[in-house]
């Protein structure tokens, strides 16, 4: 597959994969709940996890990754044109869009932060090696999922500029890391602030109805 028509059937295949609104799905499957009426609203893995229970919300969190990782995969083996790595990278950031504004869910969705790091795994893996460390650091002294995600979105544009400078990465990968990067910090807005006021939730605190937490 090659050419614009190629590439744009690759980008609009990544974004039909991310919005697979899986969180969705395993609520529903597994404990008869819309993950949207709880806690954050988001169909992510957090809020999976707060809501459903661990084991669930990694559930959630691996396959929300996969789809990531999957976006890749397929676009680097439907597109061979000369173009390919920036079509690939396009379609990864096609799949973070459609985790987030899934056209199967009236444009709702999670935070993008898991297939983010999902497309990161498969374009560029030793950023994720350098930036998992960090984000576990983070959960672990400060216990802040959040704070976390930041660090990694902000910090994967660094890992990546500075792989590509050196010849160990590529463009594509900065270009993918700084749009979802942007992405995954835009939709923590409502965390930043929690953050900044000191009322942001910590990990192993349990979410509870929307209905309940805006009275």
């Amino acid at each position: 597959m090659t050419g614009p028509a190629g590439a744009a059937a690759v980008v609009v295949a990544g974004d039909l994969l991310g919005a697979v609104p899986v969180g969705l799905l395993v609520g529903r499957l597994v404990g008869g709940v819309d993950l949207r009426d709880y806690g954050s609203g988001r169909t992510g893995a957090t809020n999976a996890m707060r809501t459903l229970g661990t084991g669930w919300g990694a559930a959630v969190l691996l396959l929300d990754l996969l789809k990531g990782l999957v976006a890749v995969l397929l676009a680097r083996l439907a597109f061979d044109g000369a173009e390919a790595e920036s079509v690939v990278a396009a379609a990864a950031l096609a799949a973070v869009i459609g985790h987030n504004w899934s056209v199967f869910i009236r444009f709702t969705g999670g935070r993008g932060v898991a297939t983010t790091g999902g497309g990161l795994l498969a374009l560029s893996p030793l950023s994720v090696a350098i930036l998992l460390p960090a984000m576990l650091l983070v959960v672990w002294r400060w216990r802040y999922v959040s704070a976390a995600s930041l660090v990694g979105a902000a910090g994967a544009v660094l890992v990546t500029g500075l792989l590509a400078l050196i010849g160990s990465g590529s463009w594509p990968a900065v270009g993918y890391a700084l749009a979802a990067g942007a992405i995954v910090i835009g939709s923590h807005a409502d965390n930043i602030a929690r953050l900044r006021a000191g009322t942001e939730r910590r990990v192993g605190e349990k979410e509870v109805l929307r209905s309940d937490v805006d009275r």
